[in-house]
């Protein structure tokens, strides 16, 4: 079942967290820090908050979860065809899982990932892709914010 998916910026996690269950009547499928997403089935949503108290808009990002890495790269393929710019992006971690995703942006630069979870619980592979992650700690430092993880397809570890 494919889904859509709608990637929030939050002031206030537990808050925003508390709201969304009431209102999905479903608790959270994953939190971490400064980060929650739900899959709700009816209907059939990811939600994703993303604490960022200095974000100028509720918006972060959109996307469409689908099955399999498969049809990840069908929708390539087809992105491909139809002439738009694309990033892609295989096997990274972002937002606590390891996911195969490509990237468009519609012509007034709303971002739009597809994208299939490989991993849901990536903590084996974190070592093994050392050289291309930035440590949780770097990023609670400041190196790079949570929220810029997917929306910019940055890589993060927490």
């Amino acid at each position: 079942m494919s889904r859509v998916q709608l990637a929030l910026n939050v002031t206030e996690l537990d808050s925003a967290i508390e709201f969304y269950t009431q209102m999905f009547k479903t608790e959270p499928h994953k939190v971490r820090a400064g980060y929650a997403n739900f899959e709700v089935e009816d209907p059939p949503l990811k939600l994703v908050l993303i604490e960022n108290q200095s974000a100028s808009a509720p918006l972060n990002h959109l996307g469409v979860e689908v099955e399999t890495p498969t049809q990840v790269h069908t929708e390539t393929q087809r992105f491909g065809d139809l002439g738009l710019d694309m990033e892609i992006e295989d096997g990274v971690v972002c937002c606590h899982a390891e996911q195969d995703k490509v990237w468009v942006s519609d012509p007034s630069g709303t971002r739009w990932e597809v994208y299939s979870i490989t991993d849901d619980l990536p903590e084996a592979s974190y070592a093994s892709r050392a050289a291309n992650l930035i440590p949780l700690a770097d990023v609670t430092a400041g190196a790079q914010s949570i929220e810029d993880c997917c929306a910019d397809g940055g890589l993060c570890v927490g």
